[in-house]
């Protein structure tokens, strides 16, 4: 049996993992499952499932989780640290799908087991990319991509020679405000930029997909995960989203995956690699789809990639330093703070801030660094976002 723990275990990832562990119970023993504060799913998984421990992130839901775990024989503990104890108990794989910065010190210890870590947490590649690797190399552990362009990605790789590679291309769906007029941004509420044309997400995600801040942090984990030059990062719009990532060749060649919508696929590859096993996924109909578009992105409607792109060319901290000015720009736009085009201006302040008077640049990249940086940028984008009241 595969020991298995899941990190973040009742978001939307952590749910399709339980899933597919759940249609299959002989081939996995459940060694940790974490939750941030949906105590009555990690309850009822871990009891499901049989895990080892279930972990809480707030401490404050200790008490119920233990009532709700009396006979299960699971153990209950609650808080980051104890978060960080369960990724470090020995398990074959570890998903890491806890949702921001608080999934990469998990996933850090998980990588110490030697073991493979399925990453879904998009801030740990973003924000520490470089030293995440070199310490998964460390200790011969395996990461595997589970965001569902990079899994694309990744399977399309499968066999070749990195060096030919002339060109990865993400797909976008172009969110809610694909084919709105540019002038009509400015307006844009919350409750339309929270409902996305394909997919059924949470708000904070299908915000960023409007305003096109998630593509824009899987073009810098793509150059993290890869390592391939920025100028080889091509994000394209592909209304239908059925094909997740392509890859282009130095033959001119294109490998394109294509898939329903459901993370089952790329979480169920990573899952079962280096094998391809039965899913329960939808199986295309490519005659009843007919037809499969393509526009590019424009700059003045999604300048979040722009800005991506110019983190990704300098490298260091800055990813660190991005990912908190966009939290805290979304968090303010929620709060009715600031408008839906404030967001990208809030988050380019922000960096060139840090690099002219903070010395982004030139700052060693650790774990410390990392979470300096993010402490730092959050306060400087609070500044920035006051000075637009």
């Amino acid at each position: 049996m595969k020991k298995v723990s899941i990190l973040g275990a009742t978001g939307s990832i952590g749910q399709n993992t339980v899933d597919l562990i759940r249609r299959d119970p002989k081939a996995f023993d459940v060694v940790a499952l974490t939750g941030g504060r949906n105590v009555l799913q990690l309850a009822q998984d871990a009891r499901d499932l049989r895990a080892d421990i279930a972990v809480i992130q707030d401490d404050d839901l200790l008490p119920q989780l233990k009532d709700l775990l009396i006979g299960s024989g699971v153990e209950a503990a609650a808080g980051a640290d104890a978060i960080c104890d369960a990724a470090t108990r020995p398990a074959d794989w570890t998903m890491s799908c806890i949702v921001g910065a608080a999934g990469l010190a998990p996933g850090w210890k998980a990588l110490e087991q030697g073991a493979t870590l399925a990453l879904a947490n998009k801030e740990s590649l973003v924000t520490a990319g470089p030293i995440l690797l070199d310490h998964a190399k460390h200790h011969c552990a395996t990461v595997l991509p589970v965001d569902s362009e990079h899994s694309a990605v990744f399977q399309a790789l499968v066999g070749e020679d990195i060096a030919a590679v002339e060109r990865i291309i993400i797909t976008a769906s172009g969110g809610a405000f694909r084919d709105w007029p540019l002038d009509k941004l400015e307006s844009a509420t919350l409750a339309e930029a929270s409902s996305h044309p394909n997919w059924d997400m949470g708000q904070r995600i299908t915000i960023d997909s409007a305003s096109m801040f998630n593509k824009a942090m899987e073009l810098i984990e793509t150059k993290e995960f890869f390592g391939v030059r920025p100028d080889q990062i091509e994000a394209i719009i592909h209304p239908e989203s059925l094909i997740h990532a392509m890859v282009g060749f130095n033959d001119g060649a294109i490998m394109a995956h294509v898939g329903p919508h459901d993370m089952r696929h790329a979480i169920g590859f990573a899952l079962n690699w280096p094998k391809r096993t039965e899913l329960p996924v939808e199986r295309l109909d490519l005659a009843q789809i007919g037809a499969l578009t393509f526009k590019a992105p424009e700059a003045a409607r999604y300048p979040a990639l722009q800005i991506a792109r110019t983190v990704m060319e300098e490298g260091g901290l800055m990813g660190a330093a991005f990912t908190s000015a966009k939290d805290r720009a979304l968090d303010a736009f929620i709060a009715g703070d600031i408008g839906f085009t404030q967001m990208a201006p809030v988050v380019d302040k922000v960096l060139n801030t840090m690099t002219s008077r903070d010395g982004l640049k030139n700052a060693r990249m650790t774990l410390d660094t990392v979470q300096q940086t993010d402490t730092l940028a959050r306060r400087r984008a609070a500044e920035a976002i006051a000075d637009l009241r």
